[in-house]
């Protein structure tokens, strides 16, 4: 009787349980991605370089920003997912990071989408990039 009260009481908590990682995380929409590179264009042919990165507007909530890491390419919305969507929270790279333009800088590393120096609750929100030749496909 006493596994029986132990075993409804252990289901009855972790069911009660709340996942509050993801609350501060509801910022940015799930907005479609579907862009190509072709990095033979002048404004891309910096991506054939390892740590260089460019900004594509018009593309998930605020553009996106693709940087070449070295083994590949990774791609990030290029808003703060720790803000509400305002002008500031727009994302600019500055060298291997990008800085939020609101008064507190939050700054994220371009290679691991992750905050640098206060730690966040929410990491940049990446996207899948498929590589074609000379050519990136961006998508959601």
């Amino acid at each position: 009787m006493k596994q029986f009260f132990l075993l409804v009481s252990l289901i009855f908590l972790t069911a009660c349980s709340r996942n509050n990682s993801d609350e501060n995380c509801k910022f940015l929409v799930n907005a479609s991605v579907n862009a190509t590179v072709n990095m033979n264009l002048p404004q891309y042919n910096q991506l054939q370089f390892t740590s260089n990165s460019v900004y594509i507007a018009n593309q998930g909530n605020k553009g996106i920003i693709v940087i070449n890491v070295g083994s590949g390419f990774r791609a990030w919305d290029a808003a703060d997912p720790n803000h509400e969507q305002t002008s500031c929270s727009l994302l600019t790279i500055t060298g291997a990071n990008a800085i939020c333009g609101c008064v507190d800088a939050n700054t994220y590393s371009l290679f691991t989408g992750g905050s640098i120096g206060t730690q966040l609750p929410c990491g940049l929100k990446e996207y899948r990039v498929s590589v074609s030749g000379n050519s990136l496909l961006i998508t959601n």
